[in-house]
Formats: C-alpha cells, sequence, structure tokens
C-alpha cells in the first residue's frame, strides 16, 4: 500500500508529469489517465498531480504540448477511425507504450506553424507593449534621479540658511547681554582732592 506525499515536487517529478502528460496528448490518451500513472509512480494522488501540471508545469511546456497535439493529428490521419478511440478508451487501465522521438521536421513545421499562428501575432504586440513600458520607466527613473537632484540642492540651501539664522541669533543674544550688562552697571559722582567733580562706575 502505497502512502500519500504532502512534500514540495522535485525537478526530477515535474520532468516524469511532463514526460507523460505529452505521451498521453501525442498517442491520443487524457491527462487525467497521466496523473493517475505519475500518481502510481511517485505514490501522490491524480488530484495532487492534476493540481502541479496546471498550476505550474504546464506553462514551461507549451511549445511541447503543441508539438505533441501536432504529432497526435497525424497519427490519427494515418490510423483507421476507430483506432484513436481504441487507444483512448485502453488508456486509462493500461500504461501506454513508449513514444517515438521528436523529428527535426516535426519541430519545422511546429514553428512554421506558430509563426503565422495567433499566439505568435499577440506574442509581438504584447513584446512590442513591454519595450513601451520599458521605455517610459526608463524615462520616469531619470525624471525621479532629476527631483532628486533638486531636492538635495533644495536642501542644502535650507541647512545653510538655517546655520545663517542661528549664527544672527546668537550675535544677536551677545548684543542684548552685553547692553544688559551696561545698564545693570551703576554711575556714581564723587568729589576730587581739587574739588572737581568725578564720575565712577560700580
Amino acid at each position: 500500500m502505497t502512502t500519500t506525499r504532502q512534500d514540495a515536487w522535485t525537478q526530477d517529478e515535474d520532468l516524469m508529469l511532463a514526460e507523460i502528460v505529452l505521451r498521453q496528448i501525442r498517442e491520443g490518451g487524457t491527462q487525467l489517465a497521466a496523473f493517475e500513472d505519475v500518481g502510481r509512480k511517485l505514490s501522490r494522488t491524480a488530484a495532487a498531480c492534476g493540481f502541479r501540471w496546471n498550476s505550474y508545469v504546464r506553462k514551461q511546456y507549451k511549445s511541447a504540448i503543441e508539438i505533441a497535439k501536432t504529432q497526435r493529428k497525424q497519427l490519427r490521419s494515418q490510423e483507421p477511425n476507430d483506432q484513436p478511440q481504441k487507444q483512448a478508451s485502453s488508456t486509462a487501465d493500461h500504461e501506454p507504450a513508449e513514444a517515438g522521438a521528436l523529428t527535426f521536421q516535426d519541430v519545422i513545421s511546429f514553428l512554421q506553424t506558430y509563426e503565422n499562428s495567433e499566439n505568435a501575432a499577440g506574442l509581438k504586440s504584447e513584446n512590442e507593449k513591454l519595450a513601451q513600458r520599458i521605455k517610459q520607466l526608463e524615462l520616469d527613473l531619470e525624471q525621479a534621479k532629476s527631483e532628486k537632484e533638486t531636492i538635495h540642492n533644495n536642501l542644502k540651501m535650507v541647512e545653510e540658511d538655517y546655520m545663517m539664522l542661528i549664527e544672527m541669533m546668537e550675535k544677536a543674544r551677545n548684543i542684548a547681554v552685553m547692553r544688559d550688562d551696561e545698564r545693570s552697571r551703576k554711575v556714581n559722582f564723587q568729589v576730587d582732592q581739587n574739588g572737581k567733580i568725578e564720575r565712577t562706575e560700580k
């Protein structure tokens, strides 16, 4: 009896999942059968395998999926009409046979078809939008740098003005203290020996 695993997926497990699902697509099988097959091999549930495929792995193999679909169409066109149905119904109960390797011509055919497809046009449009977005972000960055430099210069001027104000306040305080000292001095008059009046400060 196998136990259900709940640990994180490894790169090798993702690769096995992709290989088996792509093989099922090429041979006209179902993804559910692929998930069950992977689940048995990795001691995981079919639902966990399906979630991993749809949430992460499938996004990494978009081109391979298209190639597998193209190969499936070629196989169906070469076999009798009832053969794909028979094969699809049997894949849920039996492990599928190993699929043949991709040929160079298959890849070229797929790329030519993909280049003229709506997906290629959509990617081109998206690429142009991203290029424009990058250019706009570069302009925003330059503007932000300029604004930062202006703010820095203004801050420096404010600091200099503040220091000048402190210095002026210090001078004014010293003058006020001196005046207070002069006002606090007492002035007296005295008569010297010759009878002259002199001013004295205490």
